[in-house]
């Protein structure tokens, strides 16, 4: 059962169509760490997302953790935390870098590439937009147009 997930940010803003449009890298991160705050928002995960670099702009998430890796590499940071973790079976590793994709499945990680999981947070903030549609319709004007 997975319990943890950890995310090569970079890599899976790289994948994303809409985070990689943005202006800066500051604009992606933090894009990224709210879209991943309300995907994980009410589930029973702990998620850190790892960026290459140094945090210039903090971003406040509440279900999620952003690690910033200073002068290593975030790919360096993620294999670390895989080799200090209890039970890696319990984690879930979200990047498209071979290297820590390979590094994960011999860990006993499951893994998922950030193309496919770019795909599911693009659908889950689609279904979102309808949801807050459908909220805006004013209930006297349901009542109005089902004659009640």
């Amino acid at each position: 059962m997975i319990k943890h997930y950890i995310i090569d940010g970079n890599n899976l803003i790289g994948k994303s169509k809409n985070l990689s449009a943005l202006n800066s890298v500051n604009d992606s991160r933090s894009s990224l760490a709210l879209i991943l705050d309300r995907y994980f928002s009410g589930k029973k995960y702990s998620v850190m997302v790892h960026f290459d670099g140094y945090d210039s702009d903090p971003v406040k998430t509440s279900n999620v953790k952003l690690q910033y890796s200073g002068s290593r590499t975030a790919d360096e940071e993620i294999k670390n935390e895989i080799m200090v973790a209890k039970n890696p079976k319990t984690i879930c590793v979200i990047s498209s870098d071979n290297n820590i994709i390979e590094f994960a499945r011999v860990n006993s990680c499951k893994t998922i590439r950030s193309e496919i999981f770019a795909a599911s947070l693009t659908n889950n903030e689609n279904g979102s937009e309808e949801e807050k549609r459908i909220q805006s319709i004013d209930k006297e004007e349901i009542k109005r147009i089902f004659g009640v």
